[in-house]
């Protein structure tokens, strides 16, 4: 179906970022997927061409321009031409946010000229052992000691937990309240501050997954991000955008699939014909297009919306929610249909259905995510009783 929410700087643009993963990330993505990691090189030909954190303000390198549109057209060429495990999205779109909106100036100067150019990766840690969605549960302390913060506790599952080199922690500064959280800048190097293994996943295997540990890390007063307290507000505030994002990646990548299928199903022959002619294989193709299409409506209205301000926590949990279960279903299907080929490691798909796996689990669970829209609607019990 014909996208009508691009203008022609934008399809010029989509160009050059398409030229750039074929170039620069998709030759080197099976090396990758054998080490764990991708490059930190290749966060820096990013930040030359432009194409980290382009919201930024020109004095830090950035282009300045406030059109979610272009991070929709680097995300999606990264999933379709680049590599799924470059996380590009996680730097520029997910954590970067938050030192442009809640930093300071004097932080926004002494980070963001890194950030925008590659050399300071960024990730961000919430996730613990033992608690997940349950921000409530966060067991990672920081105190006041006065002119600095003491920080000690345990991160899992961090994405880019060996390369970044800025990580947004949360941690806990009010024992007495549930939600009293902070947000705390840790910077590679900080006493104290140390990775864990880099963990094996079933998928994303070229993406560096770890986890941190916080052994009375001293937190210069200048490395609180925003008010102290205010740490569960704010992550909050972000979390229609993460979501959002996601969901552009899960539908990037179901689309990818689809396309790798539709051209495996017209030239794979079986029984004297190609297997695309057969009616089981025309009609599943057919639903799974129109399901693609009735998705990327909805998220590009979406992405509009948040251009405007106005994308909901209910908006934004059912495009992730929507896309990720897309996302799975399609996988499935595409692994069918490739047959055996489907299941050997050496195609694309069979390493795109471990890759979705994770879809449904990060950023909030579908089940999370349908408790958010169903609470939406008003059917909260602490509420209705």
């Amino acid at each position: 179906m014909q996208r009508t929410i691009f203008e022609p700087e934008h399809e010029q643009f989509r160009d050059s970022v398409r030229r750039f993963m074929q170039a620069e990330v998709a030759p080197h993505a099976d090396r990758w997927r054998k080490e764990g990691m991708v490059d930190r090189e290749t966060f820096l030909k990013a930040g030359e061409q432009g194409l980290l954190c382009v919201f930024a303000d020109e004095k830090y390198g950035g282009a300045g321009i406030k059109d979610v549109r272009f991070d929709q057209i680097i995300i999606e060429e990264n999933m379709r031409h680049g590599d799924i495990g470059f996380y590009i999205h996680l730097h520029s779109d997910l954590v970067a946010p938050y030192i442009h909106k809640l930093g300071n100036d004097e932080q926004k100067d002494r980070f963001m000229p890194g950030i925008v150019s590659g050399e300071t990766i960024l990730a961000v840690a919430m996730t613990e052992p033992g608690t997940g969605s349950d921000l409530a549960g966060m067991k990672t302390r920081a105190v006041d000691k006065g002119d600095h913060w003491i920080l000690n506790g345990t991160k899992t599952y961090i994405s880019n937990g060996i390369l970044g080199d800025l990580i947004v922690v949360a941690a806990r500064t009010d024992p007495d309240r549930p939600h009293g959280i902070s947000l705390f800048l840790v910077e590679r190097g900080m006493e104290g501050f140390e990775r864990g293994r880099k963990l094996e996943k079933m998928g994303l295997k070229s993406q560096d997954t770890a986890e941190l540990f916080f052994n009375d890390v001293k937190i210069p007063k200048a490395n609180l991000l925003g008010e102290a307290g205010q740490g569960f507000k704010y992550l909050a505030q972000m979390l229609a955008q993460e979501r959002l994002i996601a969901a552009i990646c899960f539908l990037g990548t179901a689309q990818t699939a689809f396309d790798l299928t539709l051209y495996y199903v017209k030239e794979r022959r079986a029984f004297g014909k190609p297997i695309g002619a057969f009616q089981n294989t025309r009609f599943k193709m057919a639903q799974m297009r129109a399901e693609l299409d009735m998705a990327q409506t909805y998220i590009d209205q979406c992405v509009l919306l948040l251009n405007d301000n106005a994308l909901s926590a209910e908006d934004a949990s059912a495009a992730k929610l929507l896309t990720s279960e897309l996302e799975g279903r399609v996988m499935d299907q595409c692994v069918q249909f490739h047959g055996g080929a489907g299941y050997m490691e050496e195609y694309r798909i069979s390493r795109m259905y471990t890759d979705a796996r994770i879809s449904r689990i990060f950023a909030g669970t579908s089940e999370i995510m349908l408790e958010i829209i169903g609470r939406g609607l008003g059917l909260d019990e602490r509420k209705m009783n």
